[in-house]
């Protein structure tokens, strides 16, 4: 049974604090050259720059941060658009679904929402792009999958791109692509998801960075898998995952994080 979203917020927040003020040591010079930060829905503060939004990757993209985590929803009219939520109610105020709208009405109203071909052309093979797949009804897959492949030509799959989903059965809604092109991102299943990765042989494995302990990092490790790990949002806490040969850094601080690190 998962926890409710206010006590896992509140436990992260608390586990976020503890780790921040533990030392540890500098990594070698390899680990933080080869640094993979990836930036969660980009450098916000959903003030004055807005999550998931070409303003928010832009500041990413500046920074020399490696990777960019991504969310994709499609329209009414079968078109993929960049945005967390199912609802617009969050940030417009509005009880209106994603896919309810036509991109012609989304983007007439809500003009800051990007199309996923907007991303592709502004940051296809300047960032790593991690597009995460919210668990939805695909009204016409065929169609669906139409879209994707055509947006994606010329890219190479878990080289240039990766497709995440807290629900691993939605990988098998794209169709196409190498299992190394899907992480599923673990929450407290950890064990049953990572069992899942090794034997669909998946690209490997994301989650908390307290929940993806050594002994799974050495599992996926052996198995030529990679381990991504979030949310990482202090020096300290990135120093500790390039200690233990964590691939991928998911931040909401990727800018900051990056300093650490140096441009690539």
């Amino acid at each position: 049974m998962a926890l409710p979203a206010w006590i896992q917020r509140l436990v992260l927040k608390s586990v976020d604090e503890i780790y921040a003020r533990i030392p540890r040591p500098l990594p070698d010079r390899e680990k933080l050259k080869d640094c993979r930060i990836v930036s969660h829905r980009g450098a916000y503060d959903n003030r004055t720059v807005f999550e998931n939004t070409l303003a928010a990757f832009d500041r990413v993209r500046a920074a020399g941060v490696w990777g960019l985590e991504l969310d994709i929803r499609w329209t009414r009219d079968l078109h993929p658009v960049v945005f967390h939520d199912e609802s617009l109610q969050r940030f417009f105020d509005s009880s209106l679904k994603i896919r309810e709208l036509t991109l012609a009405e989304l983007k007439s109203s809500y003009s800051i929402i990007p199309t996923l071909k907007e991303v592709i052309d502004g940051y296809a093979e300047k960032l790593h792009l991690m597009l995460e797949l919210k668990k939805e009804i695909y009204p016409d897959p065929v169609r669906q999958n139409r879209v994707l492949q055509d947006l994606f030509a010329g890219l190479e799959p878990a080289v240039d791109f990766h497709f995440l989903s807290l629900n691993p059965e939605m990988f098998k809604m794209i169709a196409g692509l190498p299992p190394a092109a899907f992480l599923p991102i673990a929450e407290l299943n950890v064990s049953r998801f990572s069992e899942l990765s090794l034997r669909e042989g998946y690209g490997g494995i994301l989650g908390h960075y307290l929940l993806l302990t050594g002994s799974i990092l050495e599992i996926h490790q052996s198995r030529h898998q990679r381990v991504g790990t979030g949310f990482v949002n202090s020096k300290r806490c990135l120093f500790r995952e390039l200690n233990r040969g964590v691939r991928w850094i998911f931040s909401d601080n990727a800018v900051e994080l990056q300093a650490f690190c140096g441009s690539p």
